[in-house]
């Protein structure tokens, strides 16, 4: 069966001969021969279709109208009617009819119309199902990670997406800053209109002025027609601007400006344009420090930082390598069409024990790779990248738990002091135990310090 669709209209001979033309080409047609008498059928069944005069008893065509859209939106209207009445067929449009069809018609054309508009009515569920779809993807409770460092980020997330407020997103390559920009876009008031990401280091410099605001025809060689920017683009909606430290200074000032004012001006033109975009910056440098060496505006940068999310590189937050493990594995599943169980322990210990200097990127590249190749249900040592066990050191760990968490202990403290330059004072700090403390444990535990 096509669709449901009501026919409306107090002249039997037409609605009639339109019930018995829509069943011939399978659709399933019910008649009213007035108003009143359609809208009760609307009332107590679904229709895909409503096909309404607008000259009846009881209730004419425009109240039927009117009526239909607040007890059943999802029904669209094709309104018949007389050119005596094109002003109401208009009025009728303009209420959010779908078409008009003038008596006497011709049936061939009716059937067009139905069809077009049912074109119209699937094309718009695919549409809303996919939104659904991107909406649910980047909704930030499907952000993997139930660590501390995470569960802070999931708070600001929520607290800044319900603002117009500019957010600074910053953390390595790798640790899901589009992500985290995306989650922001669509659980804020913006989410109907245009995310546009944007990576500012893959733009040549020449050209962002252009790429960012657009240009007019003529304003330099090659620009053969107005184009408009990203800025334009985004109206209403969200800009990204990936990589922000990577815009030159000069240009800097020009988007200080684009913010601040909330306008535009194009390459060659001379007058503003007024825009209204959220602005979501990301960065893998300290951007403090880059405005301490000269690199970045000040100003520019405390207007983009209004609120700053820190995201934690994957080896701060292994707790949550588990749950991601398991995401990636039921990802990957449903694209290569395995059925990859889990990691065994061995591979799981593995994991756990990699430094991840590429973060999440680097771990679900890894779990690509290990679906391709295994050939159990779980993944194996023999699944996972070579260099996994031979350049980062792995060694196999103990059963017992007193000998695993002796092991653990003096891998941790020797990377803590790698990463303080073997200052020992902040890395006991960071460890949260006292100098004293850390001294014992390096003698206990046999830990080098070269």
């Amino acid at each position: 069966m096509k669709a449901k669709i009501l026919i409306a209209d107090d002249e039997r001979t037409i609605r009639e001969s339109v019930a018995m033309v829509l069943g011939d080409e399978g659709y399933e047609a019910h008649e009213a021969s007035n108003g009143k008498e359609a809208l009760e059928l609307l009332t107590e069944q679904d229709f895909d279709i409503l096909i309404t005069d607008l000259k009846m008893p009881e209730m004419d065509g425009m109240a039927l109208i009117k009526e239909s859209f607040k007890i059943c939106p999802q029904t669209s209207v094709i309104i018949i009617t007389a050119h005596a009445s094109i002003e109401s067929a208009i009025e009728a449009l303009r209420m959010g009819a779908f078409d008009y069809i003038l008596k006497p018609f011709d049936f061939d054309d009716l059937l067009l119309r139905v069809e077009r508009l049912m074109e119209h009515k699937d094309l718009a569920m695919e549409n809303q199902a996919l939104r659904q779809e991107v909406e649910s993807r980047y909704n930030f409770d499907n952000i993997i990670g139930q660590s501390t460092q995470m569960e802070q980020v999931f708070k600001l997330i929520k607290k800044v997406s319900a603002t117009k407020g500019s957010v600074l997103i910053s953390g390595k390559s790798g640790t899901g800053k589009e992500l985290v920009a995306r989650a922001i876009h669509f659980n804020s008031n913006r989410k109907n209109r245009r995310f546009v990401p944007i990576n500012c280091g893959a733009i040549v410099g020449t050209l962002m002025e252009s790429e960012l605001f657009g240009h007019k025809r003529g304003s330099f060689t090659g620009a053969i027609a107005d184009k408009e920017g990203y800025f334009k683009i985004a109206n209403k909606g969200t800009l990204f601007l990936d990589e922000i430290g990577e815009i030159p200074l000069p240009l800097q000032v020009k988007l200080l400006r684009a913010i601040e004012e909330e306008e535009i001006m194009p390459v060659g033109s001379t007058s503003p344009q007024k825009i209204d975009v959220r602005i979501i910056a990301a960065t893998n440098r300290d951007l403090a420090e880059e405005v301490e060496k000269g690199n970045f505006r000040e100003d520019l940068y405390y207007r983009l930082n209004v609120i700053e999310i820190k995201l934690p590189a994957l080896s701060e937050r292994k707790e949550d390598i588990p749950l991601l493990v398991q995401h990636f594995i039921k990802k990957y599943n449903r694209e290569l069409n395995r059925q990859i169980v889990n990691t065994n322990n061995e591979a799981m210990r593995i994991l756990l024990n990699h430094e991840w200097k590429g973060g999440i990127r680097e771990l679900e590249n890894v779990i690509e790779r290990a679906l391709i190749l295994s050939e159990g249900q779980y993944i194996t040592r023999e699944d996972l990248p070579p260099n996994m066990l031979e350049s980062e050191g792995y060694t196999e760990i103990p059963d017992r738990l007193k000998e695993a968490v002796a092991q653990f202990e003096a891998t941790h403290i020797a990377n803590m002091l790698k990463r303080y330059d073997m200052n020992k004072e902040e890395a006991a700090a960071a460890l949260g135990i006292s100098l004293s403390s850390l001294y014992r444990k390096i003698d206990e535990l046999k830990i080098r310090l070269n």
